[in-house]
């Protein structure tokens, strides 16, 4: 079983960065994909950014390609994401999850565990 909670939403202006953060109750994190989805009002849960067990493998969407950026830190059990030059269209739920699959993946589905999301609201 895992346990998520993301922490570092807030509303920002258009240009600013924000760091969010997922700290993680698990036994060992290294067994665990992990990865950030968002959620806009009306849509679907999108893929944001994900990382492999080790941290040598990244993907994240086009939309934000050049400025997210997604870390993990396996002995503080901690993953992070850094986001720069935001966007109003950012604006959304962030929310953090991990899967067994452990090199990582883009796939929703195969996401098990998931947090409760954070809040990110960018203004123009």
């Amino acid at each position: 079983q895992v346990q998520l909670v993301e922490s570092g939403g807030g509303s920002v202006q258009a240009g600013d960065s924000l760091r969010l953060s997922c700290a993680a109750s698990v036994r060992t994190l290294t067994a665990y994909g992990m990865a950030w989805f968002r959620q806009a009002p009306g849509n679907d849960r999108d893929f944001v950014a994900a990382i492999s067990w080790n941290g040598d493998k990244t993907f994240y969407a086009d939309s934000v390609k050049g400025r997210f950026t997604i870390t993990r830190d396996n002995a503080k059990k901690m993953v992070y994401l850094q986001m720069n030059t935001l966007e109003p269209e950012d604006t959304a739920v962030y929310y953090c999850a991990a899967t067994p699959v452990a090199a990582g993946t883009t796939r929703r589905d195969v996401y098990r565990y998931w947090g409760q999301g954070t809040q990110v609201t960018v203004s123009s």
